[in-house]
Formats: C-alpha cells, structure tokens, sequence
C-alpha cells in the first residue's frame, strides 16, 4: 500500500497540466481527512489543492493555520511562499512583501531561495514596482552566472532605485 505522501504526489500528479477543480480539491480532502484537521500538512494540502484551483481567500486561510500548527521545514517554506503568492494575487501586497522577506531572511541559503526570490519579484511588479522586483530577480540570477556577478549585481541595485 502506498504511503500518504506518495498518495498525495498521485494526485498532483493527475492534476499535472490540467486545470484544478473541484475533483482534485475532494481528493486532496479525502487524504488530509485522514490525518485529521489539526495535521499541518493536511492543511497545507487542502490550501494548495485550492490556490490550484483559483480560490486564493480560502487558501490563505488554510496556509494560515498549515503554519500555526507547525510544519516541518520544507513545507513551512513551500506554505510561505505559496501564501506570498495568493496574498499577492488577492492584492495584498503589503501582507504578502512582509512574509516573503521574512523567509529570505529565513532562509538564505535554502532550497527554496530563488523561488522566494521570483514571488517577491512578482509581488513588487504587481504592486506597482516593476523595476525593483526586476532587480531582486537579476540578483537572484547572479549567482547562477558564469561571470560578471559584480556588474550584474551593481546593475540590478542601479534598476531598483528607478522605482522610487
């Protein structure tokens, strides 16, 4: 019998390249049901399965309490940035900048830093601050390039201040 994380990655799986509806949302229910309602990862699930789907005010909700109960440190990441991200779509710029630079502090060196880094570029395009969300994505980039890291990085700091 398959563990209920591979049960889990099934599903998303099945969902792979198709729109999220309801029948992913029943499903992701169905297994976090399993683990009860005060399971953060349970929580975590149904709040993805629901920002998959377009419904970001009961996702933030979800990821909301997913943290409250305490997640372990690879889906705490994934669930801030997640939340980031549907705070931004719901507008909530200001909410969704202070926790994605929470985790960059948070997390520097983690696996999940570039990804922080897109959604605090996306939150600060939306927002109205093209150029600096432009610079905190090039610095991102920096260290993935083979040279010129010190031009790049004066570069992305010289595009932030056109912003302001």
């Amino acid at each position: 019998m398959k563990s209920w994380d591979e049960r889990i990655d099934d599903v998303w799986a099945d969902a792979a390249g198709d729109e999220v509806g309801d029948e992913t949302i029943a499903r992701i229910d169905a297994l976090a049901a399993e683990r009860g309602e005060d399971d953060a990862r349970a929580e975590f699930e149904r709040g993805g399965a629901r920002d998959s789907a377009g419904r970001p005010v009961e996702a933030v909700a979800l990821y909301r309490r997913a943290l409250s109960l305490g997640l372990d440190e690879e889906h705490r990441s994934q669930c801030v940035i997640q939340l980031a991200s549907s705070l931004r779509n719901l507008g909530e710029f200001d909410d969704a900048l202070d926790i994605i630079r929470a985790e960059e502090e948070r997390s520097a060196d983690g696996p999940y830093r570039d990804a922080v880094a897109a959604v605090h570029a996306l939150i600060l395009a939306s927002a109205g601050r093209p150029a600096q969300g432009l610079s905190v994505a090039l610095l991102a980039l920096v260290p993935h390039l083979p040279r010129y890291h010190r031009s790049m990085t004066a570069y992305a700091r010289e595009i932030a201040e056109s912003d302001t």
